[in-house]
C-alpha cells in the first residue's frame, strides 16, 4: 500500500533514491545539510519500502524552488509523481497566502518538461524573464 508522508526523507533515504534514478549518491554531513534546510518534504512508502520523494526549498515569501522529483523507475508512470506535485502545490498555495506573487522554480530534468508543463509550469523563456542559468562550478 502507498503512503505519502508530508516529510522531509531521511539521509540514507534520500541517497538511496537518489542512486536508484542514476544521480548517485552525495556525502552524508552534505545530505543532513541539505535535508535541514529544506522547507517542506513529501516522502512515499510502498509498505515500508521508500519509493519516492520531493522537496521545497525557499523562503516561503519571495522564492520557492522544487527541487528532487524522485520516483524510482519500477514505480514511475502510475500517477505517484502526480500526486506528489499535487502535494506540493497544496504548499505552495499555503505560501501563496503570504504573497500571492510567490516564484516558483524547478529545473526539469530532460525530457520531464511535459510533466511539470501540466501542473502550469512554463519555462523562463516563455515567461519573458531570460534563460534559466547555473554557476558552472569546475
Amino acid at each position: 500500500m502507498l503512503v505519502y508522508k508530508r516529510q522531509i526523507p531521511t539521509t540514507n533515504e534520500y541517497n538511496y533514491l537518489n542512486e536508484k534514478v542514476g544521480w548517485g549518491s552525495r556525502n552524508v554531513d552534505i545530505v543532513e545539510r541539505a535535508l535541514r534546510n529544506t522547507l517542506f518534504g513529501v516522502t512515499v512508502f510502498d509498505d515500508d519500502k521508500v519509493i519516492a520523494m520531493a522537496r521545497i526549498i525557499g523562503d516561503e515569501s519571495i522564492f520557492l524552488y522544487i527541487q528532487d522529483v524522485i520516483v524510482i523507475p519500477e514505480y514511475q508512470g502510475n500517477g505517484i509523481g502526480k500526486e506528489i506535485m499535487n502535494i506540493l502545490l497544496e504548499k505552495i498555495n499555503e505560501c501563496k497566502e503570504i504573497n500571492p506573487n510567490i516564484r516558483v522554480y524547478l529545473g526539469a530534468s530532460t525530457g520531464k518538461e511535459d510533466f511539470y508543463k501540466k501542473f502550469g509550469f512554463i519555462t523562463r523563456k516563455d515567461a519573458n524573464l531570460g534563460e534559466g542559468m547555473i554557476l558552472k562550478i569546475d
